[in-house]
């Protein structure tokens, strides 16, 4: 899905007029393409052939209700990390028992609504929880079905921020501790502990700590079967890398089904996988307009109307986007721009010393990459309203989120002029 080349010369993006498309619809702009979305899925899918095996896409990378829906079409459940995540995936039509409720800090109330609502599964993380769960859940006269997130404590090779399968992380429990829970499992009638997860990181370019994790897994499993535990799930987490710059090898669905499929050889289970990044990431882009060039004593600065706001993950991660300019860039001068946005920040920076074709006030650019963890991590800081979100579908475009304007922004502040005691 490298589409660098073809949108800064040609233009286009999933048969769509780019530069048409920000006349009419301005710039910030997120824009995602449909059909690539759709090859991720179906590639995964068709990895995936032969097991017995689910998809959860991972809500938090974009949650779009228009992206989501286009996900359910595709047969994809969801797993989530909130009560608002879980009402996302129910109103885009994804079936509740084929939602996974993962996270470290599921509140009495979230509990309640996800059982209510008849989720196929939690993601279990801490002792605290699990007592959580059995006392809603005996409250409610159901019983829940749960699966125990164990830490492997295994380094990804990610960033450090996204890193969640070493002992020192906040996710998750140790196998000794999950092997304790099964073992008294009767203390918790409500609950159907029935199932193993696991989830080691983001952005993972290699699969060697893939295998790694999946070889502790299997043979915690391969255990457990043996005590007499029925073990009706394993999942397997998500977390596969996606190419944000020239020279990085994404990890192919194949070579990942066929690590899956060699650790858990002879589960007759139900195997669940949560990608998020990869199935959007690289079918996103966000355009926007340069404002200025200014030249400084040491750099020259491109300063665009698009933020840290708008898209967090280089200030937040250190994190590499390609960017492109977009039209005719033949025989164009290169030179070295810091690329920064309008923001109150230095932080405000997309990228240092970026070579590109020479830009002028006005020129519109791609920020590429941007299908995961752009708008889902966007915010109003500064007042800055919140992008408007396009889908491009075979030359053709739906808006799936209006441009934030001032008065959306602030609807929900009021005066102080009504005082309460507490």
């Amino acid at each position: 899905m490298q589409v660098s080349g073809l949108i800064g010369n040609t233009g286009t993006f999933a048969g769509v007029d780019l530069a048409a498309l920000v006349a009419r619809e301005g710039t910030p702009l997120y824009a995602y393409s449909a059909p690539a979305i759709r090859e991720r899925v179906r590639a995964l899918r068709a990895a995936l052939a032969g097991m017995d095996a689910g998809i959860r896409y991972a809500v938090k990378a974009n949650g779009n209700g228009a992206i989501l829906r286009l996900l359910a079409e595709e047969g994809a459940g969801a797993d989530i990390v909130s009560g608002g995540e879980m009402q996302r995936a129910l109103r885009a039509g994804i079936a509740a028992a084929d939602i996974v409720f993962s996270g470290v800090g599921k509140t009495d109330a979230e509990i309640d609504a996800a059982l209510a609502a008849g989720i196929g599964r939690f993601n279990v993380e801490s002792r605290a929880e699990l007592d959580a769960i059995q006392r809603i859940a005996a409250a409610r006269g159901c019983t829940a079905v749960a699966s125990v997130r164990i830490n492997p404590d295994v380094d990804a090779l990610t960033h450090a921020k996204i890193s969640t399968g070493k002992a020192e992380n906040k996710f998750g429990v140790s196998i000794a501790e999950a092997r304790g829970w099964f073992d008294a499992k009767a203390q918790w009638p409500n609950v159907r502990l029935d199932g193993l997860h696991m989830h080691i990181g983001s952005q993972l370019l290699s699969l060697d700590p893939v295998r790694e994790a999946l070889a502790r897994m299997a043979a915690f499993w391969k255990e457990l079967a043996a005590a007499g535990h029925d073990i009706a799930s394993i999942d397997v987490g998500g977390g596969l890398g996606v190419r944000y710059r020239d020279g990085e090898q994404a990890p192919d669905a194949f070579d990942y089904a066929a690590l899956i499929r060699e650790a858990l050889h002879g589960f007759a289970g139900r195997i669940l996988v949560e990608p998020g990044r990869w199935l959007v990431a690289e079918a996103g882009v966000l355009l926007s307009r340069v404002l200025l060039v200014k030249r400084g004593e040491a750099r020259r600065f491109l300063v665009l109307d698009a933020a840290m706001n708008d898209l967090l993950r280089p200030s937040l991660y250190e994190a590499w986007h390609d960017i492109v300019r977009i039209g005719d860039n033949t025989g164009c001068e290169r030179l070295a721009y810091d690329v920064v946005g309008p923001v109150c920040e230095t932080g405000d920076t997309f990228a240092q010393n970026r070579e590109l074709p020479r830009c002028e006030a006005g020129d519109l650019v791609a920020i590429l990459g941007a299908g995961a963890y752009g708008a889902s991590m966007a915010s109003t800081y500064n007042s800055r309203p919140l992008a408007a979100e396009v889908l491009l579908d075979d030359g053709r475009y739906a808006l799936i989120r209006r441009r934030q304007d001032f008065d959306a922004m602030i609807a929900d502040e009021r005066p102080a002029d009504e005082w309460r005691s507490a």
